[in-house]
């Protein structure tokens, strides 16, 4: 098993709160992990119909053989016992009683903020990271490997081709999922839908401009954008505020989780293709991103990144906001270094009045430097900044 950053926090909290609700995408190890920190709990899976089905009739009968605490495995598949739950957890003092997971971003619930607000912590859990993967991993010079694989576990457990295993996935998980959470009927629409999405991966969200791509309505685009949020596909970075007496760009970026997702939906047949591929650039700015939340989420934190732009186009692809302090971000696909990839950062901070010295460029390329306008980072060693986010 390849060790996750989040097992100490996961045990960490488990010790503090009566219950730990540990949600995130399908298929990115929370099954795996809850049952490796937490070996002497009943481990109980709401996907089996039989155990669902007595969930769901009899709450109190079926809670009654777990008052001791247990692992309930997707608990948004019923929903109904999070009340019952409650009851228990009030009734005892005990730390770390009840282990709960899920594929839905369930904090948006209403019944879950009802029933269970103060009395669980949530923490979530992503697809590896790439300083998770790079302890059990060779060598590897070329980033388009992670852009096409992406980076969830059983690609890399089971050796599965991401050619097999992605179709497969959207089809079984996220199709399945997604119509469980609203009612879409026209699923060609949504597969068009999900693939425009992966087109604009790295780019501003323009609904209207993706809902008429699509053959959809505006307010569909939105409500579908926000499934696939639910869902954890994809995430909105959204401008920062601070405004430096220029006019910003209001609406948010899109990115997804993954890397491979993408690669997938776009067509992409192998890592050789994405060295020509026309959204090289859009994939690896989603592979850093990504990789961003996940060290905040990996500790227990919300996501403290945004990106920057005003009218005349100067951007900064991230700016981390930790501590009052302020680090920009630029990504570049390319492998040679340039004094261009500066360009911004330095604008920015003469803006800002940012330091030079937190300022950092994430490139391509195998060598980090140390320059007067920043920090040159190559995309191997961004682990020496990801711990100062």
């Amino acid at each position: 098993m390849i060790k996750r950053q989040l097992t100490k926090k996961l045990k960490e909290i488990a010790g503090k709160f009566p219950a730990v609700t540990l949600i995130g995408p399908r298929q990115s190890g929370k099954t795996t992990l809850v049952k490796a920190a937490f070996p002497d709990k009943q481990y109980v899976s709401l996907e089996d119909p039989d155990i669902r089905e007595f969930a769901r009739t009899d709450p109190k009968g079926f809670l009654s053989g777990y008052k001791g605490g247990a692992i309930f495995d997707e608990i948004q598949r019923v929903p109904d016992i999070l009340s019952y739950l409650q009851s228990i957890i009030d009734d005892s003092d005990k730390s770390g009683q009840f282990i709960l997971t899920g594929s839905q971003n369930i904090l948006v619930s209403e019944k879950f903020s009802q029933t269970l607000a103060g009395r669980t912590a949530v923490l979530k859990l992503l697809p590896f990271s790439y300083s998770e993967l790079k302890a059990s991993l060779k060598a590897e010079n070329k980033y388009e490997k992670f852009l096409f694989k992406g980076l969830y576990p059983r690609i890399y457990d089971k050796k599965v081709s991401p050619q097999d295993w992605y179709p497969s996935y959207i089809q079984t998980y996220v199709e399945r999922d997604l119509r469980m959470i609203k009612n879409i009927t026209d699923l060609n629409s949504f597969r068009l839908f999900l693939k425009m999405c992966a087109s604009r991966t790295g780019q501003i969200l323009n609904l209207t401009s993706l809902a008429n791509d699509c053959g959809i309505t505006h307010n569909t685009a939105k409500s579908w954008i926000s499934v696939l949020e639910t869902s954890f596909i994809i995430f909105l970075l959204n401008p920062y505020y601070r405004n430096y007496n220029k006019r910003l760009k209001k609406a948010p970026k899109l990115y997804f989780y993954d890397p491979g997702i993408v690669s997938s939906l776009l067509g992409i047949e192998n890592e050789k293709q994405l060295e020509t591929f026309h959204l090289k650039g859009n994939l690896f700015e989603t592979f850093i991103i990504s990789e961003i939340v996940k060290e905040r989420f990996n500790g227990g934190r919300e996501t403290n990144c945004f990106y920057w732009q005003d009218k005349t186009g100067h951007e900064i692809d991230c700016l981390v906001e930790k501590g009052g302090k302020l680090m920009p971000v630029e990504i570049k696909s390319g492998r040679t270094p340039s004094i261009d990839y500066f360009k911004y950062i330095k604008y920015f901070n003469n803006l800002s009045g940012v330091s030079s010295s937190d300022a950092y460029v994430i490139y391509g390329g195998n060598a980090s430097q140390k320059r007067s306008q920043g920090n040159l980072l190559s995309w191997k060693d961004m682990s020496s900044f990801l711990k100062e986010v």
